[in-house]
């Protein structure tokens, strides 16, 4: 199984498919680089190289009690891409993975990157604030820390019907969407859960967007129940000097996994990747 031996000996596992120029993808919490699955194949079907890892105490990574912050994160992300030596890259993430993206970028800049894609991603910021009206307030993460620690089996259970919009009239999420949401939110360390949220709830990337100088594509749903457009996607795409912000309509949380959505985004990450 192939592994990437970060800096500090924590095992960060990859998958790495397909040849060509290099696409990373980086999940969101509570996931793993299993929910990339469908893009992996599609962007090695298109003739690129598609590379997924775990971040640390998630998926088939190390379990470690601690270095659950941005810089880790940031410096994990860079130790994979200068050990495989990647370069022309695109930084393809997810919801918490957006923070990864962003801080890889502010504390490594863009010399081995090519561009970027932010989906449904926590960039600026998530708390809500005298600064930020549109954020979620600090009881929001502590009723989700609280539910973590009470009883996380069903806690992932409950929280994947507001992640993929299967509250909504009308939506087409399948019973494995949920399903494989559990499963991979099983896999991530209890610890793991809890320190991400403390990680993802106030931190403020403005300064990492700010550095951001290469072409961006921002795609965000309207109806994403667990990162708000307004806080977030609609509010990077206008400090990003070169993004592009594409809005699903009616589009949840986990629209890389949702038929229709998934299919959609497929698209839309071929078509600029071919730029």
């Amino acid at each position: 199984m192939p592994y990437c031996t970060t800096r500090d000996g924590v095992e960060i596992f990859y998958k790495d498919w397909g040849s060509g120029r290099p696409v990373v993808f980086i999940h969101g919490w509570p996931l793993s680089g299993d929910a990339w699955q469908d893009q992996l194949k599609a962007v090695a079907d298109a003739g690129f190289r598609g590379i997924a890892h775990d971040r640390r105490g998630h998926g088939h990574s190390t379990p470690v009690w601690d270095g659950y912050d941005w810089d880790t994160f940031a410096d994990d992300l860079n130790d994979l891409i200068t050990g495989l030596d990647l370069q022309d890259v695109t930084l393809v993430a997810h919801s918490m993975g957006g923070g990864e993206l962003a801080r890889y970028i502010g504390r490594h800049g863009t010399s081995r990157i090519r561009s970027a894609v932010l989906l449904s991603a926590i960039p600026p910021l998530m708390l809500k604030g005298p600064g930020n009206p549109e954020g979620a307030p600090q009881e929001v993460f502590d009723q989700i820390k609280a539910g973590i620690l009470k009883e996380r089996s069903q806690f992932w259970k409950d929280t994947a019907v507001g992640f993929f919009g299967a509250n909504r009239p009308g939506n087409k999420v399948t019973q494995g969407n949920q399903d494989a949401f559990w499963s991979m939110a099983m896999q991530e360390t209890i610890q793991g859960g809890v320190a991400c949220v403390d990680a993802f709830a106030d931190t403020d990337f403005t300064d990492d967007l700010k550095k951001f100088d290469v072409p961006t594509l921002v795609v965000h749903g309207d109806d994403d129940q667990v990162v708000p457009i307004d806080a977030t996607g609609r509010k990077s795409a206008k400090i990003i000097p070169d993004a592009t912000l594409k809005v699903y309509e009616g589009g949840s949380h986990g629209i890389a996994l949702v038929p229709g959505d998934k299919e959609k985004f497929n698209a839309d990450l071929l078509e600029f990747l071919k730029r």
